[in-house]
């Protein structure tokens, strides 16, 4: 890859940083900075932690981490100066200290950090990555690797799917069938789904609550919330396998799918479903601090509903329109009792055509047109289009790519994809079904992340620019053991 030409009339480029930051001055000089440079201030170990330094450095340079009040910055805007002498970083809360010193990693280069200003702010407040552990679970260890690559790259919120038809893997100390069941499946898939061949491997797993909670604690020191994602009322056959009783009657017993796709399997409308909802929901706040919860509500397939006795009472008790209202139905009683533990709910934008309170923020995939949708609604917006987010469609569609499930969705497109100015914010969607392994996941996330780093946290766009960063930006990312997709690889 190659950067444009610049004129000597034109403005010098960018710092090697991803994502861009907002404007910079450069300076005459370096800044040693090496493992024991001093650090002082507010959150001097993170720093510390983020940067590799000795806890007792005794170097020659210092880093100073600065509080401040300057309403401009907002919760996470910095301002780093860097001198020969030192690198200070001033922000007006400690999120926007953590984003500096990672800024201060990246420009981190053989002879020390160049010397100059770096004033940044983000665009938008919420910048998340989904990643899918109910398909393929993964380690814990994982999980943390993956939050250092997100903090790196300024994002902060790891959505994790942690249900679905194919496995459940959050513990429900009420509900303990749900991992003891749920959490394992027979076999899956060998080659594309449409190829109807399977491994014959069992494959299960799921994290306890204390996992989970070191996690959140993990990733909250690293600047990244940990969204939680219970799928309801569809996607929903782990569950039902686990627990019959929260399904239909059915000729054959209902057990963990195999097979990807989406389960013609949904949960009843019983008093008895529903107080089971309340039960996950009330563990899953207590583990996650997150005021945001993810109640999934996509891809709901109503057959069962149409032809329950149970769920015409319901639809008549409820004055609903008919069975597929249901949906919606859903939506509202998961919706309020997570406003009575003080959360709010998140939903893929299916739940839009059913009916959902106003202040339920709406994750639109279907489509861009879906973000608007939503917005004309009245709804807060996560811009999350499988056009230009879904990075489990392959990079191209060139011989040699690894099986996927869509694609082709080129860094260029992601790169390029605005989500405009009245959204909460946008992220990028790791669905698992064709990303077993770590390496895999890899190579379908980077570096098309980084593009969608630098769409949620800078302003405008410059391919060009973006390029050249990159391009420097690959060592780095060599160093932290990222088996990425070599851009312009013709597969893999």
């Amino acid at each position: 890859m190659t950067s444009p030409v610049t004129s000597p009339a034109s403005p010098p480029a960018s710092p090697q940083v991803i994502p861009r930051v907002g404007s910079s001055n450069p300076a005459e000089g370096r800044f040693p900075l090496d493992r024991g440079a001093r650090v002082r201030g507010p959150h001097a170990e993170t720093a510390r932690d983020l940067l590799g330094l000795d806890a007792d450095g005794d170097g020659p340079g210092e880093i100073v981490l600065r509080l401040v009040t300057d309403p401009s910055l907002g919760e996470e805007g910095y301002v780093l100066t860097v001198t020969p002498e030192e690198a200070v970083i001033a922000a007006a809360d400690a999120a926007g200290l953590r984003w500096g010193v990672q800024t201060l990693r990246q420009l981190h280069g053989p002879g020390g950090v160049p010397c100059g200003t770096v004033r940044d702010v983000p665009r938008y407040a919420w910048r998340g990555v989904m990643i899918d552990v109910a398909r393929w679970w993964r380690p814990v260890s994982f999980l943390r690797a993956y939050v250092d690559l997100l903090s790196l790259h300024k994002f902060n919120v790891l959505h994790l799917h942690l249900t679905d038809d194919q496995g459940w893997r959050f513990e429900v100390r009420g509900h303990p069938r749900l991992t003891e069941i749920g959490a394992h499946r027979a076999e899956s898939p060998a080659g594309h789904a449409r190829e109807g061949r399977f491994d014959g491997t069992p494959h299960g797993g799921f994290y306890t609550q204390r996992e989970l909670r070191d996690l959140v604690d993990y990733a909250a020191a690293r600047g990244v919330t940990v969204l939680p994602e219970i799928e309801f009322p569809g996607h929903s056959q782990a569950a039902i396998a686990a627990c019959p009783w929260l399904g239909h009657p059915s000729a054959t017993p209902v057990e963990v799918r195999t097979s990807w796709g989406i389960s013609s399997h949904v949960l009843n409308v019983s008093d008895r479903a529903a107080g089971f909802a309340r039960d996950v929901l009330d563990e899953l706040s207590d583990v996650f601090p997150s005021r945001f919860v993810h109640i999934g509500g996509d891809e709901v397939r109503g057959g069962e509903w149409a032809t329950s006795p149970e769920a015409a009472r319901r639809v008549a008790d409820a004055g609903l329109a008919g069975p597929a209202a249901l949906h919606g139905w859903w939506g509202r009683l998961l919706a309020d009792h997570l406003r009575g533990l003080g959360r709010r709910a998140v939903a893929w934008d299916d739940m839009l055509d059913h009916d959902p309170p106003e202040d339920m923020v709406i994750m639109a995939w279907r489509g861009v047109d879906r973000i608007e949708a939503a917005l004309r609604a009245g709804h807060e917006v996560v811009a999350a289009p499988h056009t230009h987010t879904y990075l489990d469609y392959a990079e191209s569609d060139a011989p040699g790519e690894p099986v996927s499930i869509a694609g082709p969705l080129p860094l260029e497109t992601v790169y390029g994809f605005d989500a405009g100015e009245a959204v909460l914010g946008t992220q990028a969607q790791l669905w698992g079904e064709y990303l077993p392994t770590r390496e895999r996941l890899d190579y379908n996330a980077f570096p098309r992340l980084c593009a969608v780093a630098e769409a949620a946290w800078s302003s405008g766009r410059d391919l060009g620019d973006f390029t050249r960063r990159l391009t420097a930006h690959l060592p780095l990312l060599d160093r932290l053991g990222v088996r990425y997709r070599r851009p312009h690889d013709e597969g893999a």
